[in-house]
């Protein structure tokens, strides 16, 4: 072979693993700790949670769905804002098949069968199938599907690099993973590296209500995962955590109004498919397609209630709402930011949660930076 023909041949090959589409059969380590070979090939994905779509856009970019062939459809049930905004950027978007509805218990081992796919990438715990459901791993394997677990949900600031460092091995993205992983880091580390110096007592006692008003009751909590998470790294104290054992589960109201927080955290999951004028609308507004004003009147109104406004972080305006679906996504970094400049605005002064915000979305994700995705009842400003 001419020296000619093999740099064109060594270049060919760069460029084809460089697009994802072939590489070498390797063996990973999951998040579920299981040992799994990738085929050489993987060019037909199945997520077992379409939120997961802007985690795999930090390492595809442009070609985010292109090797989309399944999908359960959380996305668009869950953040409907997010959602169209990937619609209208990636109209094919809406003839990815769906292989499921929103649980574990939906999805569709036939249809996924049917697809031919590669591999499957499955959440250790969530809305779509997780490590548990061994019966189906074991049947997608023996077709010739790989699966492979990744967890932004249950230890999300340790995990989520570990995440996105394993699908950059299984979907031949090492360099756009690490390059994420390094911004994610540095970005972690600046609140990190100031909160630890902050002595116990001088961090807030936080009651973080998680999906403010989907329940007429009061008040559904997040302690040990998802955003529960979150409130220990920003240097505040989760008071639900000597209450509530586990993940999740419920806090008393009365007892909240008898010793009260000194800072409420709500969690929204309205989007921009509700207006504040609803009478019916219940939800606090963030997300793709919320300004900051129609977020702040839903947050306001969706605390006057009987029992919560008597609450006295409230009363005070100590009070704050956060995209709930930060719990879910590599952006937990900016939730965790964004907190921490809540809860101590002298120690971490110099802290930008939004410019963070911004450069996520104008270095890693191909659609723009459109919305509110944390809001005071007050008018202060982070």
């Amino acid at each position: 072979m001419a020296l000619s023909q093999f740099v064109a041949a060594l270049l060919g090959g760069v460029l084809l693993i460089q697009a994802g589409v072939v590489h070498a059969a390797i063996t990973v380590t999951d998040l579920a700790d299981r040992q799994v070979t990738i085929p050489e090939t993987v060019d037909r994905v199945i997520l077992g949670e379409s939120r997961y779509i802007p985690a795999l856009a930090i390492l595809d970019g442009d070609a985010t769905i292109d090797r989309l062939a399944g999908i359960l459809p959380d996305f668009e049930q869950t953040d409907p804002g997010g959602y169209a905004q990937y619609l209208e950027r990636f109209p094919a978007l809406a003839e990815v098949p769906k292989v499921g509805h929103a649980s574990a218990d939906s999805f569709s081992l036939e249809s996924v069968l049917a697809i031919g796919a590669d591999l499957a990438i499955f959440s250790l715990e969530g809305h779509g199938p997780g490590a548990h459901n061994r019966a189906l791993i074991e049947r997608l394997e023996r077709a010739g599907v790989a699966v492979v677990f990744v967890d932004f949900r249950q230890q999300p600031l340790v995990n989520t690099p570990r995440s996105m460092a394993l699908l950059g091995d299984v979907l031949g993205r090492e360099q756009e993973a690490q390059r994420f992983n390094r911004f994610y880091r540095e970005e972690l580390a600046r609140v990190s590296e100031v909160v630890s110096d902050i002595p116990p007592d001088n961090r807030p006692r936080v009651f973080l209500h998680s999906r403010l008003g989907l329940h007429d009751s009061c008040c559904e909590t997040m302690v040990r995962g998802m955003m529960g998470r979150f409130i220990d790294a920003a240097g505040g104290r989760n008071v639900a955590a000597d209450r509530v054992p586990g993940v999740s589960g419920v806090m008393n109201l009365e007892y909240l109004l008898s010793d009260p927080p000194d800072r409420y955290l709500a969690t929204a999951i309205g989007s921009r498919k509700y207006q504040v004028s609803d009478a019916d609308q219940p939800y606090v507004m963030l997300g793709a397609g919320v300004d900051g004003p129609m977020a702040r009147e839903s947050f306001r109104r969706a605390t006057d209630r009987p029992g919560l406004r008597a609450l006295e972080p409230i009363r005070e305006l100590r009070a704050m709402a956060i995209w709930h679906h930060f719990y879910n996504t590599p952006m937990n970094v900016v939730a965790v930011q964004a907190l921490a400049r809540w809860l101590h605005p002298e120690a971490l002064s110099e802290l930008d949660p939004e410019q963070t915000l911004e450069t996520f979305y104008r270095e890693f994700q191909p659609v723009p930076l459109d919305g509110r995705y944390w809001i005071t009842l007050g008018e202060e400003t982070l």
